[in-house]
């Protein structure tokens, strides 16, 4: 005998939770666009530039990463600030793996949901209990940070130094405080505790002997090995 479809009430309860992660998420996310502008503008590059980066690359870290080297080396510091970007960019083709088969449908769908497979849609998605939670978790995270994003970032470009240093207002630790809205309810056993622990240690520790990108694949190797283990998890009868 086949389980029962879950009860109208039950997905709906579903979808709204995710629509409401995703937009907390995702609005937190996107004030920081303005920083990305004005820094962009500060490290030499054109405000339709800056508005290019954020349309095409997409990803909050490895645009950082890009202007940060180029606002310390000029233009000779190329090769550098791609290479830094790019490790910075592996991730979310890691995280395409655990979204294929939420996405799921037509080519052209999983084409757009690759622009979109960043930190935020992957970690909304990931933390809803149901497919259809999981979906709508990903493609509302991802609309509403690309547009946000991109429309901060013309802010910032055009408000240039009037923007300031925007950490005093609190900005950068915005993203860090929604990552920790969507990890605190997870850790609810030893293996998840440890793994988060671990994970923060190993890229604290790290982040400052190598390049911009690593400490976060060192870290999530963590969580692979834990996986493959079963370190603190339960066994199997």
């Amino acid at each position: 005998m086949t389980d029962a479809a879950p009860p109208a009430r039950s997905r709906s309860d579903a979808t709204g939770a995710a629509v409401r992660a995703a937009l907390s998420v995702g609005i937190a996310v996107s004030a920081y666009g303005v920083s990305f502008g004005a820094l962009a503008v500060a490290s030499g590059l054109d405000v339709w530039q800056a508005c290019v980066l954020s349309l095409f690359m997409f990803s909050g870290g490895s645009q950082f990463a890009l202007v940060g080297v180029i606002a310390s080396g000029g233009a000779a510091a190329g090769p550098a600030a791609i290479a830094s970007a790019t490790l910075l960019g592996i991730r979310n083709g890691l995280y395409s793996m655990r979204m294929s088969p939420v996405v799921g449908g037509p080519w052209w769908r999983r084409v757009l949901a690759a622009q979109w497979t960043i930190d935020e849609s992957t970690a909304v998605a990931s933390a809803q209990p149901t497919l259809r939670g999981q979906r709508v978790g990903f493609w509302v995270t991802g609309a509403v940070i690309y547009v946000g994003w991109n429309l901060t970032t013309l802010l910032g470009a055009l408000l240039g130094d009037l923007v300031g240093d925007v950490r005093q207002y609190g900005l950068d630790a915005a993203a860090a405080a929604a990552f920790l809205g969507l990890l605190w309810p997870r850790l609810t056993a030893r293996q998840p505790v440890a793994v988060a622990v671990a994970a923060a240690v190993i890229a604290a520790v790290l982040v400052p002997v190598l390049p911009a990108g690593l400490p976060v694949l060192v870290a999530a190797v963590v969580a692979i090995v834990v996986g493959v283990t079963n370190v603190l998890g339960r066994r199997s009868a």
